[in-house]
């Protein structure tokens, strides 16, 4: 394993982009110097997309005219949540007065603020099960690494819980219940499941926000996550795989990812808010680099044989280049949104960038499992 990281490694470090680099040395080696990381960040903060969200930061230092991802008034870097998490992704560092400007947005901007796009309404995430815009806020602040200055312990605490709601029931029928909707193609008997108030249920955000932080993890937190993944990735029973649920606020309002009760799959054949696998298009399956990460990054994939056959397959195709050649579902890595994309190239116009993101986040997965 030692020596294909270093392959990785020696590739990214010759070919990949600025942010790849500093990441490499800072996050994977531990060894870059002050002044190497400032100029390489200065080259960062050069590029065309870092321009765009610097541009269009307003005075109080909200990103653009959005929230959760574009609407008619931003495009897909023009919103807070994707601004703020491309540049974490980006690594311009804590200090970068775009990134910090807008931590301090989240401060100060009240979450009945027209900006979160929600009408003037606060979502509650305590009452409303995998939903609400504070919980999009908190993974923003944990992506950011700013969960030390801005407190987000209740949401850790209960993204831990969600997860842990999981192992308490039979599945997610026992705390949904149903609504009558129009019948369709695909669900001709048109009855949904909503989530009953004050129940808890995990989703992409409350996954986002326990891989990018640290406070929680022990032994038994850790164990626990993985029990949790391990009973949602079953498909033992077929009535419950890809069950999910909505929020009722008076009306069916869509969750953040909402988990399936089972069927959850790190191969996926198109881009979704939850990690199912549906057919689409008489695509294959490929593998979803970025859950795979964060479960990496949450220290469950030891625990779970599936996740570890993966991480051996990802290991196992890195070529004596370093170049991981993989299946991957490119929807996933390619750009960034609220429910994917991990580019940090700035273009894929050869092949070899490509092949710098694809390898760079194989090397994450790697280097977090061994971690």
């Amino acid at each position: 394993m030692k020596n294909i990281l270093q392959n990785a490694i020696n590739f990214l470090l010759e070919n990949a982009n600025p942010s790849i680099k500093l990441r490499v040395k800072k996050e994977i080696l531990g060894q870059i110097s002050k002044e190497e990381e400032i100029n390489l960040q200065s080259q960062i903060t050069e590029e065309p997309i870092y321009k765009l969200i610097a541009g269009c930061q307003k005075e109080n230092g909200w990103i653009g005219n959005g929230f959760h991802g574009p609407n008619r008034d931003a495009g897909p870097y023009e919103n807070q949540e994707v601004g703020v998490k491309y540049l974490a992704e980006k690594a311009v560092g804590k200090e970068n007065p775009v990134l910090k400007e807008a931590m301090n947005a989240f401060v100060t901007t009240e979450l009945t603020d027209h900006c979160y796009r929600t009408k003037g309404k606060y979502f509650d995430e305590f009452r409303y099960a995998a939903n609400g815009q504070n919980l999009i806020r908190c993974a923003c602040i944990a992506r950011a690494e700013y969960d030390d200055l801005i407190d987000i312990r209740p949401q850790i605490q209960l993204s831990l819980d969600s997860f842990q709601r999981v192992l308490e029931v039979d599945s997610i029928l026992d705390i949904v219940r149903p609504r009558k909707g129009r019948p369709c193609k695909s669900n001709p008997s048109g009855i949904t499941y909503v989530f009953n108030d004050y129940e808890k249920w995990p989703c992409r955000y409350h996954l986002d926000i326990l891989a990018h932080t640290r406070l929680w993890k022990t032994t038994k937190n850790i164990k626990m996550l993985a029990d949790s993944i391990a009973k949602m990735m079953k498909t033992d029973r077929p009535d419950l795989i890809g069950v999910g649920a909505n929020s009722w606020v008076g009306y069916q309002l869509g969750t953040l990812g909402c988990f399936p009760s089972q069927g959850l799959s790190i191969k996926q054949t198109c881009l979704l808010p939850s990690p199912v696998s549906i057919e689409y298009r008489n695509r294959p399956e490929r593998y979803n680099l970025e859950y795979i990460e964060w479960f990496a990054r949450c220290g469950v994939i030891p625990y779970i044989p599936v996740l570890k056959e993966a991480v051996e397959e990802i290991a196992n195709s890195i070529d004596v280049d370093g170049i991981c050649k993989t299946p991957v579902l490119e929807d996933v890595l390619k750009g960034i949104g609220v429910y994917g994309g991990q580019q940090l190239e700035t273009d894929w116009k050869t092949p070899t960038k490509r092949l710098c993101d694809i390898t760079f986040r194989a090397l994450l997965i790697l280097y977090y499992y061994q971690k």
